[in-house]
């Protein structure tokens, strides 16, 4: 069966944004420095990760104060829980993508909703990027079982599109009604960790969509027109996303050499 991805992959400028987004992971893990600290820069990444994903859900926190533990908000708090999360959440991504979904709301969400982890049931006013309505609940559940379908399959284009694909769907369906983007992110974060873009979960890519300030609502409301030339530029963006996620990993470096 043709793989449902490959038309994305061969969409105009995807094949060639991938391959950048490639050669600049390549050339982060070719830093000499990950030789022997690799695991203190993946924490490193993964705090700059969560702050990057807090911001881009609507709560900034300094991070110095936010390395010292000094941040009570419970948005940034949950993004660093899930983000904490993700190396334990690999193999059963692969298998059972509702039950990790469920796992990262529920980090994601403690103080802020009474009930983590389930899907709502009905409508939601949350729209953090200016998305309009998010689908009602029985789209959301059918297009999140295609999606679980589409993890599972093991598709053979490359991570990044996979990656940028449950990134948007989390972010436009909105699931679960609460901090649904820093769910979307993490997930995104995992695939590409667990696809083999980034097995060491070195780059910051939630930093490049940060970076990218109003590009990143703008693609994700591109991907909602459906077509081929709005989901092209989401998966364009999610590939300058990860170029400038590894730049800041190889920044990380380039301080710890120093």
């Amino acid at each position: 069966m043709k793989d449902p991805l490959a038309a994305i992959a061969e969409l105009p400028g995807v094949p060639q944004a991938v391959q950048e987004a490639r050669e600049a992971v390549d050339r982060l893990y070719g830093h000499r420095l990950l030789r022997r600290r690799s695991p203190e820069v993946s924490a490193e990444s993964a705090l700059r990760g969560a702050r990057a994903s807090a911001a881009l859900e609507g709560v900034e926190a300094e991070l110095e104060p936010l390395r010292r533990g000094e941040v009570a908000d419970p948005v940034v708090q949950g993004a660093l829980r899930a983000s904490a999360e993700l190396g334990r959440l690999g193999k059963t991504w692969r298998s059972a993508p509702p039950q990790v979904l469920a796992r990262l709301h529920t980090l994601a969400a403690t103080g802020l909703t009474e009930n983590p982890g389930r899907p709502r049931t009905a409508p939601t006013s949350a729209d953090p990027l200016g998305l309009g309505a998010a689908p009602g609940p029985e789209e959301t559940a059918a297009r999140m079982s295609a999606l679980a379908d589409l993890v599972t399959a093991a598709p053979q284009a490359p991570a990044l599109v996979l990656s940028a694909i449950v990134h948007a769907e989390l972010a436009v369906l909105r699931p679960f009604g609460v901090v649904d983007g820093v769910v979307a992110r993490a997930a995104a974060r995992l695939t590409l960790v667990e696809h083999g873009l980034d097995p060491k979960s070195l780059v910051a890519v939630e930093v490049g969509h940060a970076d990218l300030e109003d590009a990143y609502g703008e693609s994700l409301r591109a991907y909602l027109t459906g077509t081929a030339d709005g989901v092209g530029t989401w998966v364009r963006h999610c590939a300058a996303a990860t170029v400038l996620g590894a730049r800041e990993t190889t920044a990380v470096c380039e301080a710890l050499s120093r």
